[in-house]
C-alpha cells in the first residue's frame, strides 16, 4: 500500500511539473557601446577628401551578443579602461603606439561600465573575437583573457610576431597568448552552432580581417563590418585607404560581402561610421 502511494505521489508530481509552463529561451540580444571617436585631422590616407564625407572623425565600435548557449564580445575599443579616469563628460586621450604613431581619442565611457549596464561581467564571457589587430580594436582585449578567443591563425601569428605589424598596440592583447584559442578556418565559422551569429572571413585591410553576421529575430540579419570599410561614402566611392595589408584583397572582399548582403538582405552597419553609429541605441538598450 505505501509503495502505491510512494509511486501515485511520483506520478502526480511528474504530471504537475509537465504542466508547469517552460520558460522560452532568451532571445538573441546584440548590445552596441560606445567605445569613443578618433579624431581625423585629414582623410587622405583613406583616399577620401573631407568635402565627400558626412563625418570626417571614425567612430569605436564594440559590441556584445548574447545568445542561450553564451556570450560573444566582438571588438574591443581603441583605449583601454585602465588608461584614463571617466568625468562624466567627454575626455580626451591622446594614445601613442609603439610604432610612433600618435592619436587623439575622445572617450566619454569604459567599456567594463557599459558590459555591466547590460548585466554581464568581462570574466564571465564565452567567446571573444576580433575583427583584426589593429589598436582600435583591440584596447580592452586582455580583460577577456578567460574567454574562448576565435581567430584565425594568420591574425594570431602577425599579433605575436616580433615586430608586430603597424598600427597595433601588443600590450593590450598580451593576456590572449595563453588564452583558449579555437583556429577558425578559411570559412565562416558558426559560433553557437545554429546559424544565428557567423564570423564571415574578409581579408585585405589584414591578412586575416573578418566581419560578424548576425541573424537578429525583430531587427532581422544585421553585418558588422570591422573595417572592410570606414567611411559609408566608400561603399558608393569604392575607395580603399593607403594603409592595406593587400588592396586586391579588399576589393574582392567587399564584392564577396556585398553579395553576401544581397542574398541575406542583412543591413550593413559600418563600425567607423560616426553619424550612421550615433543613431544606434547603445547599451543597456539593444537589439533582437
Amino acid at each position: 500500500m505505501r509503495l502505491t502511494l510512494l509511486l501515485g505521489a511520483v506520478v502526480a508530481a511528474g504530471l504537475f511539473a509537465a504542466s508547469r509552463p517552460v520558460a522560452p529561451p532568451a532571445p538573441l540580444r546584440l548590445y552596441v557601446m560606445d567605445c569613443g571617436t578618433i579624431v581625423i585631422a585629414d582623410p587622405a590616407k583613406f583616399n577620401l577628401r573631407r568635402d565627400q564625407l558626412g563625418a570626417v572623425n571614425l567612430n569605436v565600435g564594440c559590441y556584445l551578443i548574447v545568445h542561450p548557449r553564451g556570450t560573444l564580445v566582438w571588438d574591443v575599443g581603441a583605449v583601454p579602461d585602465g588608461a584614463w579616469t571617466p568625468s562624466g563628460h567627454e575626455d580626451t586621450v591622446h594614445l601613442a603606439l609603439p610604432d610612433s604613431a600618435k592619436r587623439t581619442l575622445l572617450v566619454r565611457a569604459t567599456l567594463a561600465s557599459q558590459m555591466r549596464a547590460a548585466g554581464v561581467a568581462e570574466s564571465s564571457v564565452t567567446y571573444l573575437a576580433l575583427s583584426h589587430y589593429h589598436y582600435d580594436h583591440t584596447a580592452n582585449a586582455n580583460a577577456f583573457a578567460r574567454a574562448t578567443w576565435l581567430v584565425r591563425p594568420a591574425e594570431r601569428e602577425a599579433m605575436f610576431a616580433s615586430p608586430p605589424p603597424p598600427l597595433t598596440n601588443p600590450a593590450s592583447y598580451a593576456a590572449l597568448r595563453s588564452s583558449r584559442t579555437v583556429e577558425l578556418g578559411d570559412s565562416a565559422y558558426d559560433v553557437f552552432g545554429d546559424g544565428s551569429v557567423e564570423i564571415l572571413p574578409a581579408p585585405g585591410h589584414t591578412r586575416a580581417h573578418q566581419v560578424l553576421f548576425v541573424k537578429l529575430k525583430e531587427t532581422g540579419p544585421v553585418l558588422l563590418s570591422g573595417d572592410l570599410y570606414h567611411y559609408p561614402e566608400q561603399v558608393t566611392l569604392q575607395t580603399v585607404p593607403t594603409f592595406e595589408y593587400d588592396s586586391a584583397a579588399t576589393r574582392a572582399s567587399r564584392k564577396a560581402i556585398a553579395d553576401f548582403l544581397r542574398r541575406t538582405g542583412a543591413q550593413l552597419w559600418i563600425q567607423h561610421d560616426l553619424l550612421g553609429s550615433a543613431k544606434l541605441r547603445k547599451a543597456p538598450a539593444y537589439y533582437q
